[in-house]
């Protein structure tokens, strides 16, 4: 309704120009010539189309593309009673019902708009301007092709429009599946493919990043390393299968207990990666004892119903000890979990160099 309310003030705003500058007593009338109050009456139904319809649109949420249409028409004929004694090429103006059909892209509206323009407007020639302003015949059989061209013209349109939304959609909707088909990669190569956990890769990726946050902004950070006792064992007695089962089983049981800042990965073979953040070293400990329980209380039939344990080892990050120090002591912690009697959670000591001196659970 926009577009119309400037239109229409566009034209108010030209009459009043053009009756200022001739000095215009008595302004003609298609309807009647001699009679200048239809034509001031022609401008008022036009503006009370506009309000009708402005209110009907803003009242209620139905028929509102009927509202539009019509109000358009009235609008436009209208206009042209208003125009047509002083503008050639007035008839132009009939074709702003059909430019609705445009704004919608309906081609059913544009059949019937453009059928309904045809009909009506042989009306208004043969009932009034050839009787009263004798208008060729000529002249209206022009009016009626640019009618016609205009529907295919707008036909083309539409069916150009739809082409390019097709395109758009088919090609919004390959961008999504290659953008679903990178995830699924990107998640593959990141993912353990048996255990559901993060790789070996990118857990050091992930590693690394957070250290650079250690450094920088005072990050917590601990690393746990997880291995399966006498998994060798598992794997001899009962097959690679049970093993493979049994891998699945503790790694959903780590990824389980994990908070959601921790970071979980399959570092190799039977042996986990766990890297705790925002935690105390205190905390950090009750979380991996709280792991170490839970998996030893798992239930294995397939296994002969003998637990399955692990050892853990864990180090506490301190600030420019870097990766490699790092992963030192807690490879140190590890090994005398497993030396201990497994089954264990064993912490490195921060306060010695030597990395050798450990504290044990």
């Amino acid at each position: 309704m926009t577009g119309y309310w400037i239109i229409v003030f566009c034209m108010l705003v030209a009459q009043l120009l053009f009756v200022l500058s001739n000095h215009v007593i008595e302004i003609r009338s298609i309807l009647l010539p001699s009679k200048g109050h239809l034509f001031i009456g022609c401008n008022l139904m036009i503006v009370i189309a506009m309000a009708t319809a402005e209110m009907w649109l803003r009242s209620t949420s139905q028929y509102h593309k009927q509202a539009v249409v019509v109000c358009g028409f009235a609008v436009s004929y209208l206009m042209y009673f208003v125009l047509e004694p002083f503008v050639d090429g007035a008839q132009m103006t009939l074709m702003m019902p059909i430019m609705i059909s445009l704004v919608y892209f309906d081609r059913r509206l544009l059949n019937a708009l453009g059928a309904f323009s045809l009909l009506f407007y042989a009306v208004i020639y043969l009932g009034l301007e050839q009787r009263l302003l004798d208008k060729p015949l000529l002249e209206f059989l022009m009016v009626e092709c640019v009618f016609i061209v205009f529907v295919v013209m707008a036909q083309a349109v539409i069916v150009r429009a739809r082409e390019v939304r097709e395109h758009l959609e088919q090609l919004t909707k390959s961008e999504q599946e290659l953008m679903v088909e990178r995830a699924i990669s990107d998640k593959l190569l990141k993912i353990d493919a048996l255990t559901g956990l993060y790789n070996h890769k990118t857990f050091h990726e992930y590693l690394v990043s957070l250290l650079e946050q250690c450094e920088s902004n005072g990050l917590r950070l601990q690393l746990a390393l997880f291995d399966i006792d006498n998994f060798k064992r598992v794997n001899d007695t009962y097959g690679h299968w049970v093993g493979d089962l049994v891998l699945k089983e503790v790694a959903a049981k780590v990824g389980g207990l994990i908070g959601l800042n921790d970071f979980a990965a399959r570092y190799g073979g039977e042996e986990f990666a766990v890297i705790f953040t925002d935690k105390s070293v205190h905390e950090a400990y009750a979380a991996a004892e709280e792991m170490r329980l839970k998996i030893a209380a798992m239930e294995h039939p397939y296994a002969g119903g003998k637990p399955i344990t692990v050892s853990i080892g864990l180090c506490d990050y301190q600030l420019g000890d870097g990766k490699e120090k790092l992963f030192r002591k807690t490879d140190h912690a590890l090994y005398a979990a497993k030396h201990s009697g497994k089954n264990a959670v064993v912490t490195a000591s921060a306060t010695h160099e030597d990395d050798n001196i450990l504290s044990y659970a």
